[in-house]
């Protein structure tokens, strides 16, 4: 079954500490174990990053550290889906269209990522984030 993973997901599946850990980490495990075929946009890469490094937990995680645990647990066993500016550019019309601004931006690369890649699910923490797009139900949202 193929899964478009939020950064959301990701972020708990990594992190131990996450609120939300022990529902996000068995996803994480079914895609390392190849019951499940991960598909991230190539966005949340970078967001993952940003969120792992700046992060107010003890002990903090350096770079190298981050970028260990988002090869280990994201770039060697899922597909990424790379947005050219050309996908930049059409998610922001959408986004003019339906009047829609701010962090929805973020969600929006996601979401055209799901449909670029012919994903039918998106696994997300935040449902309700992602309904916006979905009017026409044309990914299946799933919260963890």
């Amino acid at each position: 079954m193929n899964y478009l993973f939020d950064t959301s997901v990701l972020i708990a599946g990594i992190l131990a500490a996450h609120p939300h850990h022990k529902r996000a980490k068995p996803w994480i495990a079914k895609v390392i174990q190849g019951k499940v075929n991960m598909f991230v946009c190539n966005h949340s890469i970078a967001e993952l990053y940003a969120v792992l490094t700046r992060l107010p937990v003890s002990p903090k995680i350096s770079p190298g550290n981050a970028l260990a645990l988002i090869e280990h647990n994201v770039i060697k066993v899922g597909n990424l889906v790379n947005l050219t500016s050309r996908d930049y550019h059409r998610v922001l019309e959408g986004l003019v269209r339906d009047h829609l601004s701010g962090g929805l931006t973020y969600d929006g690369l996601i979401y055209y990522a799901a449909l670029k890649s012919g994903v039918d699910n998106l696994l997300t923490l935040n449902k309700k984030d992602f309904d916006r797009f979905n009017s026409n139900d044309a990914i299946k949202i799933h919260i963890p």
